[in-house]
């Protein structure tokens, strides 16, 4: 990874996730690119950048960079990614391509796996079959939680994720995610109530005020004490969607940091990702 800076500090590396976002860098860009065609784009999204256009210019957001890198005015973005989430992006190039995956989504003609990294360990495969809703008493105002009684107040949604473990050690698990509804944060969500946070997470992590604290000052010495990564440990790892004309998939090789982490932190060697996991 190699983000460009903003236009006052060009010459310097920024951290990625400093008080000041980095511009994605063009000559990067392509790199990230998993497909691409004449009507539909697929990128490995890095865990530091927003999907949607900023105030800051096309090159902080990968929807702006991908408009400048294509030269088109208009783009379709049919899937997205929290910013701090890694993975798998569909950018379609015209409203044909976006409806035609946005259907099968809405009719439930795909299937969508992360890999995350889970705090505790845990060896049995999870079944959360949970209503969400927005957690109103909370300070951050995007925040959802695990809906317990039939009296809480506010817009519940059914929610349904499967966890897969697929190594525990040391204290945390590397961990399949199948979301089986396609709810705004419903994996961290049922990852908390679970007990096993999202490794990283600030809005579902030990104190709330770590999301505050990073929207106002950036990575800090104190989100360091407390955090075990600089950004939630969640990676959209697989794709496939079902035609009638037949299947189509895609895989986002397994980002550096949650290998390092892997690596550094569950003892894990490389030897161990390569059965199982393309490497970026």
């Amino acid at each position: 990874m190699h983000p460009r800076t903003n236009e006052d500090t060009m010459d310097t590396e920024q951290h990625p996730f400093g008080e000041i976002a980095p511009l994605v860098d063009p000559d990067e860009l392509p790199r990230w690119f998993i497909h691409e065609d004449d009507h539909l784009l697929v990128i490995n999204k890095p865990g530091w950048l927003v999907c949607h256009p900023s105030k800051n210019g096309p090159y902080s957001s990968l929807v702006g960079a991908v408009r400048e890198y294509l030269k088109m005015d208009t783009l379709h973005l049919v899937s997205r990614l929290d910013r701090e989430t890694s993975g798998l992006v569909l950018i379609a190039k015209d409203y044909r391509t976006a409806r035609k995956y946005q259907v099968a989504i809405q009719n439930g003609r795909v299937k969508k796996n992360y890999l995350a990294l889970m705090e505790g360990e845990f060896t049995d495969r999870i079944h959360v079959d949970k209503p969400i809703l927005q957690h109103a008493g909370d300070i951050v105002y995007i925040k959802s939680k695990v809906a317990e009684n039939a009296d809480d107040a506010g817009s519940v949604q059914s929610a349904e994720t499967i966890f897969t473990p697929i190594v525990s050690k040391n204290g945390y698990t590397l961990c399949s995610v199948e979301p089986v509804t396609g709810r705004k944060h419903q994996i961290r969500a049922h990852a908390e109530w679970l007990g096993h946070r999202i490794v990283g997470d600030k809005i579902y992590g030990p104190d709330s005020t770590l999301f505050i604290d990073f929207i106002h000052n950036g990575w800090n010495p104190r989100l360091a004490l407390v955090l075990a990564m600089a950004r939630q440990a969640l990676h959209c790892y697989h794709y496939t969607f079902d035609f009638i004309d037949g299947s189509v998939n895609w895989i986002a090789p397994f980002p550096q940091d949650m290998f390092q982490f892997c690596h550094n932190t569950m003892g894990l060697e490389s030897a161990y990702f390569g059965e199982g996991f393309m490497m970026h």
